[in-house]
């Protein structure tokens, strides 16, 4: 049988790095472990913590396609982050000038629950605690 221990991490591919890596670093306040260029695929790789733990490899390679995003696409379907205090979250995402969908309610836990995209319209979740 199979013995898994953890998520290791999340692989992102974005089409602008500066762009994503503001957004992942002072919007959603993941810390930066390490940041690399790789000269030979023209590439940047930057690792990202949350709370010191390590959880996101953003990459940037020339001209990738777009991801289709809707209607949804077979793979990934969401980056999801449990937060305390959804009204929080929503207003300090508001200063950002990132626009939220309504508050929903999981069907069958009763936690509230929202979306946002990130800058490449990847759906990021913030659940509530």
């Amino acid at each position: 049988m199979l013995t898994l221990n953890k998520v290791h991490h999340i692989a992102i591919l974005c089409s602008d790095y500066q762009k994503s890596k503001t957004f992942y670093t002072e919007v959603l306040g993941l810390t930066i472990i390490r940041e690399i260029y790789r000269e030979e695929r023209q590439s940047y790789k930057l690792d990202l913590a949350l709370n010191g733990t390590y959880i996101v490899e953003l990459f940037s390679f020339p001209n990738p396609p777009k991801r289709p995003s809707r209607p949804e696409a077979v793979g990934l379907r969401h980056l999801a982050f449990e937060v305390i205090n959804l009204e929080e979250t929503i207003a300090f995402l508001n200063t950002k000038n990132i626009e939220s969908e309504p508050i929903r309610i999981d069907e069958f836990t009763d936690k509230r629950f929202t979306f946002i995209a990130d800058p490449d319209e990847l759906p990021i979740e913030f659940y509530e605690r």
